[in-house]
């Protein structure tokens, strides 16, 4: 894997088909690294001000036919500084873990597991490296995160198999089709937001507080016990340090899929496309898209003019997608 790299801009995008190996590309918060296969990548900075999402998929990742892809949703006052961070560190930092693993004898249930992909080594080595870096957020110097930090979710591709960690509420969707060549969107990912019963429980033991806000009563935010702040939208998230005794915890839900020959496509999105279009609707966008390439772009765009229909009155989020097609075209 090579060296990721960022610049700043509003609406970026990035469409590789070259054939090319060992060639990054970097255009604005999104990053591609030795792309080699078709994907499609892009991210448009909303209403609210600087755009703090960012995203990257380095291929030759771990293996030769190794994949990584992520998006990372930042909020609070530094929360683009704090996702371009984690883009630039996090995928390094989970390789490093999982081959500091790669003697040991990691046993799930009482078994060592089979040779053709180590998951829980991959799921202990991506545990691990999103501790490392929630404290090396901590530690950056002249960088306030008590009440800013980025969500991530990223998807590890190796050969077949499918790693799947997500921290907070942006998503990772399967595109697959049937037998008789109908689309299904099968959500690789829970949504990690405190109105979840499990997440809502974990900060309450935690003293924190969940509730909503009269003028917004479908969302749930986070609470300090005793104050009305910062009202996080979010129950796990890098960063965010003021509610991280309060059950905030940056540790990710891990799972595991094994790819089929029906399976399509990869596409990670931002909240501020999935607050307004659903999983299947995302997923129809990228495999009705006439240009591949652009696919990641009609999504975005489908999603600021679903944000103008439902909310008029209210600031366009920023929004990212990267999806990374699976199959030979």
């Amino acid at each position: 894997m090579g060296i990721c790299v960022s610049t700043a801009s509003s609406e970026i995008h990035d469409q590789v088909d070259n054939g090319q190996e060992n060639v990054i590309f970097v255009e604005g918060n999104i990053v591609s690294h030795g792309v080699k296969k078709l994907c499609s990548l892009y991210s448009k900075q909303g209403s609210k001000g600087l755009n703090q999402d960012a995203g990257i998929l380095c291929q030759g990742y771990g293996t030769e036919d190794g994949e990584f892809c992520g998006v990372f949703d930042g909020h609070g006052k530094h929360g683009h500084v704090v996702s371009e961070l984690v883009r630039n560190r996090l995928p390094s930092l989970i390789l490093s873990q999982k081959n500091a693993l790669s003697n040991s004898n990691v046993k799930a249930n009482g078994e060592v597991m089979m040779p053709s992909i180590d998951f829980y080594k991959w799921q202990e080595a991506c545990v691990k490296a999103f501790k490392v870096m929630d404290k090396e957020v901590k530690l950056q110097e002249n960088l306030d995160c008590f009440c800013s930090g980025t969500t991530a979710v990223v998807v590890i591709r190796q050969g077949e198999d499918l790693v799947i960690a997500n921290l907070g509420d942006s998503r990772a969707v399967l595109g697959t089709v049937s037998d008789n060549g109908e689309l299904k969107a099968v959500q690789l990912t829970t949504d990690l937001k405190p109105s979840l019963p499990s997440e809502a429980e974990r900060i309450k033991q935690c003293r924190g507080r969940v509730l909503a806000l009269k003028e917004e009563p479908h969302i749930q935010r986070v609470w300090l016990p005793h104050e009305d702040t910062p009202g996080l939208a979010m129950s796990r998230a890098f960063g965010d340090f003021l509610l991280k005794n309060h059950g905030i915890i940056a540790i990710p839900d891990v799972s595991y899929r094994r790819l089929t020959s029906n399976d399509q496509f990869i596409l990670l999105a931002t909240d501020g496309v999935l607050d307004v279009l659903s999983s299947n609707q995302v997923a129809t966008i990228v495999w009705e898209a006439d240009n591949k390439q652009e696919a990641a772009r009609k999504v975005v765009e489908a999603a600021n003019a679903a944000w103008k229909k439902k909310f008029p009155s209210s600031k366009m989020d920023d929004c990212t997608v990267v999806c990374l097609f699976l199959q030979k075209r």
